[in-house]
């Protein structure tokens, strides 16, 4: 079986519409596919779905889901950004949506003094880090996987969500990481106090009970080689029994299904033989063989 939870569309930063995601969904032979346009409840930015637009966004993707019942299941959710005291991806939060699944991701990491994007270019990256972080990447990095700790824990008793998004985002502009010509040398991934932050966040995710996803988002937009959990993030989670869901993070129809096929070899050699298919609002799970 062959699914895809996080999926972007023209409602937030993504290139075509639901229905044109759906349509291209089919004529690849997937299974299920959701939908999990950026939210930031109660705000929205340049690359946010408006609040004024989560209500037509729901019927829409709930109308297709009818229009496309006999081809394709179709599921509903968002990709919700946690700020500490800002906005959190709670299942409350979201409940009046009736969504299926949230995937909490951190892309705005937050210390007090400023916010940096994770996701955000290189340059923008190193001038948070010297105006934040006296230049100090390290504490910088420390601070985006306390974050995502923080946020599991803030969840657990306000309402969980279901996935955890690109859980080592903060790799994607390290030059030592992502092996190709685009961003930092900020930090070694072989330094004790980075592995010693893929233990603990490692902990906390098995002990919070989300799924990870295995994201090929960044390899669809040129950014890096491998996808999202690195190896040894990825072994580390096994090791926990975490289950693991593969997604595209896409942002363009023909990207819905980029580099699966390394993702399914990846964690059939980690260890892992099957992977989460669906979800329901019920909270369980549906798994299918790799």
């Amino acid at each position: 079986m062959k699914s895809n939870f996080h999926t972007h569309t023209t409602y937030c930063d993504g290139k075509n519409s639901i229905e044109e995601n759906i349509i291209c969904a089919i004529q690849k032979d997937f299974d299920v596919l959701g939908f999990s346009s950026h939210a930031m409840l109660p705000f929205s930015d340049d690359w946010h779905i408006k609040v004024e637009q989560f209500q037509s966004y729901c019927d829409e993707v709930r109308f297709m889901k009818e229009k496309y019942a006999d081809k394709i299941k179709i599921r509903l959710g968002f990709e919700a950004d946690f700020i500490p005291g800002i906005t959190e991806p709670t299942i409350q939060n979201y409940k009046s949506f009736d969504v299926d699944y949230i995937i909490g991701s951190v892309h705005f990491v937050y210390n007090g003094k400023g916010i940096f994007e994770a996701d955000g270019s290189p340059q923008s990256i190193q001038n948070a880090i010297n105006k934040f972080y006296n230049g100090n990447a390290k504490d910088a990095v420390i601070r985006y996987f306390e974050q995502e700790r923080e946020m599991l824990s803030f969840t657990e008793t306000n309402g969980k969500f279901q996935i955890i998004g690109h859980s080592d985002l903060i790799r994607k502009t390290n030059i030592k990481s992502n092996m190709l010509n685009f961003g930092n040398d900020m930090f070694d991934e072989n330094d004790s106090w980075y592995i010693e932050q893929l233990k603990m966040t490692a902990d906390a995710i098995a002990k919070y009970g989300a799924v990870v996803e295995i994201n090929t988002g960044a390899i669809a937009r040129k950014k890096m080689t491998m996808p999202y959990p690195s190896d040894r993030f990825l072994s580390m989670l096994y090791e926990r029994n975490v289950p693991i869901t593969i997604n595209s993070d896409s942002h363009n129809k023909d990207n819905l299904d980029c580099a699966f096929d390394m993702a399914i070899q990846r964690a059939k050699k980690i260890g892992y033989t099957e992977s989460v298919i669906d979800f329901c609002k019920a909270g369980s799970l549906t798994f299918c063989k790799l």
